[in-house]
Formats: C-alpha cells, sequence, structure tokens
C-alpha cells in the first residue's frame, strides 16, 4: 500500500494538473490547491487538531474528540465517534461495505455550517445505492475509485468494523473522479462487515 498511494496521487495530480487550466475561474491548480487548504484550516479552527496520532493508537473517542492528522502532508484529519469492534481485525483483501455521508468544505468556509454544505451519501439517501471497498487492495477500480482516505481508520488496531469516524480529506486523497475539481470534504463514515464475510 505504501508505494500503491504515492503512484496513485502522482498519477492524478498530473492528471489534474493537465485538466484545470480551462476550467475553475481560470485559476491555477496551484491556486485551487491553496484555496483547499484555507477551506481546511477553516474547518479545523473550529476543531481541537492534533498533529500525530497516539503512538499506541488509541484514540480519544466522541463528539468532542480531538481531529488527528493521519499523513505527513496534512492531507487527511480523523475524529473517532465509535472504536467499533477492535477485537476482530479487518484482513488485507476482505470486502468492507461502508455508509457515508460528506460536506463539501469550500461551503462550509463561506457559511459556517454544515447543515449548508451539501450533505450527500448513501447513509441516507439509499438511492446513492451501496459502497464498498477490498481493504489494501488498490489495484482493484472498485477500491481506488474511493481513494484512500476512507481506508485509513481501518489501518488502527484500535478501530475495528462497526466504527464511526469523521473524517476531512483533502482531493489528492479522496475519489479519484474528483481530483481535478480540488473539492475538500468532511466525511462522516461507519463501517460494516460484508454479510458473505
Amino acid at each position: 500500500m505504501k508505494t500503491i498511494r504515492p503512484l496513485i496521487i502522482a498519477l492524478a495530480t498530473a492528471a489534474a494538473a493537465l485538466l484545470l487550466p480551462s476550467c475553475n475561474d481560470g485559476k491555477s491548480y496551484s491556486e485551487l490547491l491553496n484555496d483547499e487548504t484555507k477551506s481546511v484550516n477553516i474547518f479545523l479552527a473550529k476543531q481541537h487538531v492534533i498533529t500525530s496520532v497516539p503512538a499506541d493508537s488509541v484514540f480519544e473517542v466522541g463528539p468532542d474528540a480531538p481531529y488527528y492528522q493521519l499523513d505527513e502532508e496534512a492531507s487527511v484529519y480523523m475524529q473517532v465517534l465509535s472504536t467499533g469492534d477492535n477485537t476482530e481485525r479487518v484482513r488485507d483483501d476482505q470486502l468492507v461495505y461502508f455508509y457515508f455521508t460528506r460536506y463539501n468544505l469550500h461551503a462550509f468556509a463561506q457559511t459556517g455550517s454544515l447543515d449548508d454544505a451539501g450533505g450527500w451519501g448513501n447513509s441516507d439517501d439509499l438511492a446513492v445505492g451501496s459502497a464498498s471497498f477490498r481493504f489494501n487492495n488498490y489495484s482493484l477500480s472498485t477500491s481506488s475509485q474511493w481513494g484512500s482516505a476512507l481506508q485509513m481508520p481501518l489501518q488502527f488496531p484500535s478501530l475495528g468494523l462497526g466504527c464511526e469516524v469523521n473524517l476531512v480529506v483533502k482531493s489528492q486523497y479522496g475519489l479519484t473522479s474528483e481530483i481535478a475539481q480540488v473539492i475538500p470534504f468532511m466525511y462522516n463514515v461507519r463501517y460494516f462487515r460484508a454479510m458473505s464475510n
């Protein structure tokens, strides 16, 4: 995973750089990235943020828990709302289903409210359909399409199936089909076992 994720990010970033000059009000890719960082910072300014993961991977839990920075690039932050069943670890290539609602952080930066930030996902709208990935298997488009951020919480031994997290995700770690849009999102995500596993 450590070698595949940077490759996916590099390819997606290169593709986005080629696509962007013709859209987004004439802003350069660099300007869009700066706007993305500003929107993320506006959201995180209202939160308690810790810039590292606890050495024992035991996170504070609950709606007042801090957001932990999960990567060196400061592109993904996680707040743990529930640890789920941490007695059974998710295995590589295991099929994992998840429910999510995501909020556009550019809209949040303008309004100051997640309610006005366009919550969308399969948690509340069954028409969106089911969402799943094969854990740590980015060779499948059904897994890689979601980006790497949504799999990150299950890397930690203190979090298991049934856990619920909030994730702040910059575009390079989000849906691969949306990288060129350079929009950061806050995801609320709950993970579940596939019925056949």
